[in-house]
């Protein structure tokens, strides 16, 4: 019986680190400074997920906890049940804090991966990643981003093996 235990305990652990790892052939920011990410964003593109279906006008805010965390609001509009759909979450870095490399979770002691893959110099444009290649986002300080920088973007997940092609395109 303590060996089941065991191995159901070492099972665990496995997923909880599995949904905070970091996806083949992609690596995080440097130099990443929380204070200048810290803010709203605006949601220009994502890969399709359950959680986000039907949302449009999506919004991502993010500051600081006082433990040190980051408090992340999510919050999206909902056209066929006329509503606003808003989830907090905390966040917090996995590695060192200059690295866009954190954890975040909605749901208790469950994390799930937040990796910035690219930022501009001035901190307007993101793409982020999650635990895999199936979770992808395209993030702007305004609602609309410039053609050239999200190109850049896009190209850029699909070298990585992001199904690109995929992409939604959030109204505003």
């Amino acid at each position: 019986m303590k060996l089941f235990s065991r191995f159901l305990l070492l099972l665990l652990v496995s997923l909880l680190v599995a949904c905070t790892g970091i996806p083949d052939r992609v690596q995080p920011v440097s130099h990443f400074e929380l204070s200048r990410y810290l803010g709203k964003w605006y949601e220009i593109a994502r890969l399709d997920h359950s959680f986000e279906r039907g949302l449009s006008k999506v919004t991502a805010e993010y500051s600081l906890r006082e433990d040190g965390g980051v408090r992340v609001i999510n919050r999206g509009y909902h056209a066929k049940d006329q509503n606003w759909n808003e989830a907090e979450g905390k966040a917090y870095f996995v590695d060192s804090a200059d690295k866009g490399y954190l954890k975040v979770s909605f749901f208790g002691p469950f994390y799930g991966a937040y990796i910035v893959i690219a930022l501009d110099a001035d901190y307007q444009h993101a793409l982020v990643s999650g635990p895999d290649k199936s979770y992808l986002w395209v993030l702007s300080r305004t609602q609309q981003m410039p053609s050239p920088i999200l190109d850049e973007f896009i190209a850029k997940a699909k070298s990585l093996g992001y199904p690109t092609e995929e992409l939604i395109y959030v109204d505003h």
